[in-house]
């Protein structure tokens, strides 16, 4: 019993080397949270600060002169409610949908009932390495009347390849005894769907939202291509039209207000501080999403990247 003892602690104990290599992680993975942290950190301090001090790159490591009166003017821009509501609606329908459909579809391709499977699930893996390209995307999307319509920023992301896949590799992790017995008991694929196979993923559903709804915060691309009415810009391509016409903006918004104290000049906009405003209220929303699908995205992303 002794020498079990004398033996664990030895391999417990450890040395100066071990020591060195957790101090020099530690120091390594530090510089490498600052580094991504530290650019949320630089626009976040420079919409908060004094205008003229961000408008000449003084505001680096804190701020100076904090207002929130960038915050009080961007809100006032005309659309901005809207985009922002265009973007909620289809970041939450757009990322209910393609978590559904990756989840039903991950599971069909691991049933050996289902009619061709291989070859169905073939088919959908192969769009991810060819696609016709963006020509022939925006005839089809105009062809079934998806142009200046809502739906056209949902449908075409409800089947995404990636996802299937990560589903698909966590379901086959599943122990197969749980949907045989429930077989045994008489349930059908849609009721071994819901009530077995459902509660049991919910970890890559989770991996799965979290994407999806990134995806479809960020989006701007499409409605560069298909939508021409205002009334469905999200936020992402608000922000694009606002870093764009930063200029322009902040001369509309100075205009018939007096500048000339300090006062004026720690508040006036500036194209710097309407694109850091901007930026700040376009990307906070997406970021609160992580810490609510936290527990389940480590488990989910690594069980369904690789099978157990």
């Amino acid at each position: 019993m002794a020498s079990t003892k004398a033996k664990k602690s030895k391999i417990h104990e450890r040395t100066p080397g071990d020591i060195l290599m957790s101090v020099i992680c530690y120091i390594v993975f530090s510089l490498c949270a600052l580094v991504c942290i530290y650019p949320f950190y630089y626009i976040f301090i420079n919409a908060i600060s004094a205008n003229d001090l961000s408008a000449r790159g003084v505001i680096l490591f804190w701020p100076q002169g904090v207002h929130f009166q960038n915050f009080i003017s961007a809100l006032q821009i005309d659309g901005l409610a809207q985009s922002a509501y265009i973007s909620i609606m289809r970041t939450v329908i757009g990322t209910f949908c393609t978590v559904s459909a990756s989840a039903f579809l991950g599971f069909m391709f691991t049933q050996n009932k289902m009619w061709h499977r291989k070859i169905w699930y073939r088919m959908v893996v192969a769009t991810m390495y060819f696609n016709a390209g963006i020509i022939p995307w925006y005839l089809t999307m105009r062809n079934l009347g998806l142009t200046n319509n809502f739906w056209g920023y949902i449908l075409p992301a409800i089947v995404s390849p990636f996802f299937i896949i990560l589903t698909k590799t966590f379901v086959e992790s599943v122990p197969k005894e749980l949907q045989e017995a429930a077989e045994i008991d008489g349930a059908g694929i849609l009721k071994i769907f819901f009530r077995i196979m459902l509660p049991v993923i919910k970890p890559i559903m989770a991996t799965v939202a979290i994407f999806s709804a990134v995806n479809q915060w960020n989006a701007f691309q499409d409605t560069l291509l298909l939508v021409t009415d205002k009334k469905l810009y999200p936020l992402q391509f608000i922000l694009y039209q606002y870093l764009n016409q930063a200029s322009s903006l902040a001369g509309q918004s100075n205009s018939g207000s007096g500048t000339g104290s300090l006062a004026g000049l720690a508040t006036s906009q500036t194209p710097t501080s309407i694109r850091m405003t901007i930026t700040i209220i376009v990307v906070i929303p997406i970021m609160l999403v992580y810490p609510i699908f936290q527990r389940y995205f480590v488990k989910g992303i690594m069980i369904g990247a690789v099978k157990g």
